[in-house]
């Protein structure tokens, strides 16, 4: 029987890093997928959500360019190329993942693989069935779309997950958005943004429940602006069948509403893909929230590692291609962990979100004296130059040692601009290192550095209120 020094089970962004790293440190890898290589994030999820995003940016930029001295009368959509687009950039950058993986002598191979026993991994390739020998094996199966149990959320007929709103050759006139995390406020911008009528139904009190409320609030705001209604702190207890489509019934507290809508559409996130591995059968502890891991990615049976969206956690693709890279370097003789305390989180709406860290409610709860500095993008000189000025920085400090305990950005180019902040609490810097660290003029940037001004009341470009 053959034998591999690495199996590793899902092509996703944990697997196939898992491969590559496995295979810079000398293994002889096999990774399996049934599916297309890239996973979730690359063919349905990150990757065409953010295409279809920047099609939208670049719209309502045209739309608002005569405010620019550009004259660009009778802008339209053409949704198929905006698809074809999102299209080629998927195909694109599969085909980058398999030539990195060929580059690296990663053997592929196309099919359902389960694990037999604790060495061996079963595959079904469709035209038959092999077993090969591993001595080391990673699981990166990922996650797939939660289910509900609303009645009527079954139904085979005007249901839609988010990952269909990717797949869409129409814009429906109406649709209700179960969720208001990063999948639903991303979904609903774009069918917004292109015309539809978009209504986002959440159950805990504010959009983004685990981001910083003040900052949600601005985001709140903004989607409102584009006229998309939210029902915050509430939830559908019911989808019935219309002649227009869909009755939801919305419940917030003891107050019920009825709306009627086209499409309704579930993005209240993803579980673990752990069915059909065989983990019973090799022994593998599992919890409802994924397979159980130590902080080496390793399962309840030595030898055997998990990664990525398959354990839980924090279900984010650069998460799950660092957990990758723990589990390959640990099953190959290193002893590496993964800090999770610096993680940035983006949302790609219009204005973009993003932070790091703990928001200042989680501060306050876990007892911190903080002091918090903020500078707002109304007074950044580039942001006014682009024409979105809405949001700001705000970074949370601990009082008595000047510790960077969160830092949040709602704005231009959050997502970019959030990297030098995780940077920063990395390296356990302080404001006054920011401070200290000359910014270019005119840029975005300037923004967190004036933010870490404003923790002491010390901002030069806007009044302090700290002062």
């Amino acid at each position: 029987m053959e034998e591999r020094d690495i199996v590793i089970i899902g092509g996703g962004p944990a697997g196939y890093v898992a491969a590559i790293r496995a295979s810079q440190l000398g293994g002889k890898v096999t990774l399996i997928e049934n599916d297309a290589l890239g996973g979730t994030c690359l063919n349905r999820g990150c990757i065409p959500s953010k295409s279809l995003l920047h099609s939208v940016e670049l719209y309502q930029s045209m739309k608002n360019a005569a405010q620019y001295g550009i004259n660009a009368p009778n802008v339209s959509i053409d949704l198929a190329k905006m698809q074809s687009h999102k299209s080629k950039a998927i195909s694109t950058l599969v085909a980058g993942v398999q030539s990195l993986l060929t580059g690296n002598k990663v053997e592929v191979i196309k099919g359902q693989a389960k694990l037999s026993s604790s060495r061996q991994v079963e595959i079904d390739t469709g035209q038959g069935k092999q077993t090969i020998t591993a001595k080391k094996t990673i699981l990166a199966t990922g996650g797939k779309p939660m289910i509900l149990p609303i009645p009527g959320a079954d139904s085979t007929s005007g249901i839609i997950n988010a990952e269909s709103i990717l797949d869409l050759d129409y814009i429906p006139k109406s649709l209700l958005m179960i969720g208001g995390g990063v999948i639903g406020v991303e979904m609903a911008t774009i069918l917004a943004k292109l015309g539809g009528k978009v209504t986002i139904v959440e159950m805990l009190p504010h959009i983004l429940p685990l981001e910083d409320a003040e900052l949600t609030s601005i985001l709140a705001r903004a989607l409102k602006e584009d006229g998309i209604q939210l029902y915050e702190g509430a939830k559908v207890s019911k989808i019935e069948d219309s002649e227009g489509g869909k009755t939801v019934t919305v419940s917030a507290g003891e107050v019920e509403k009825k709306l009627e809508v086209e499409v309704v559409a579930i993005a209240v996130g993803y579980s673990p893909n752990v069915e059909g591995l065989g983990l019973d059968e090799a022994g593998i502890a599992v919890s409802k929230g994924g397979i159980q891991v130590n902080e080496h990615m390793e399962t309840s049976v030595p030898g055997i590692y998990a990664a990525g969206d398959v354990i839980g956690g924090m279900m984010l693709a650069y998460v799950a291609m660092e957990e990758g890279v723990i589990a390959a370097e640990n099953a190959l003789g290193r002893n590496s962990t993964i800090n999770y305390q610096a993680v940035p989180r983006c949302t790609f709406t219009l204005p973009e979100l993003a932070s790091v860290g703990l928001t200042e409610a989680e501060a306050t709860t876990q007892g911190y004296q903080i002091q918090v500095g903020r500078f707002p993008f109304s007074a950044s000189g580039m942001a006014t130059i682009l024409g979105e000025r809405r949001g700001l920085v705000k970074i949370i400090t601990e009082q008595k040692y000047g510790q960077i305990l969160g830092v949040h950005i709602i704005g231009p180019r959050a997502t970019e601009l959030i990297a030098e902040a995780t940077l920063a609490m990395k390296l356990e810097a302080s404001p006054q290192e920011i401070v200290a660290t000359i910014h270019a003029h005119p840029t975005l940037s300037e923004a967190l550095r004036e933010a870490a001004l404003d923790v002491t009341g010390e901002t030069i470009h806007f009044l302090s209120k700290n002062r």
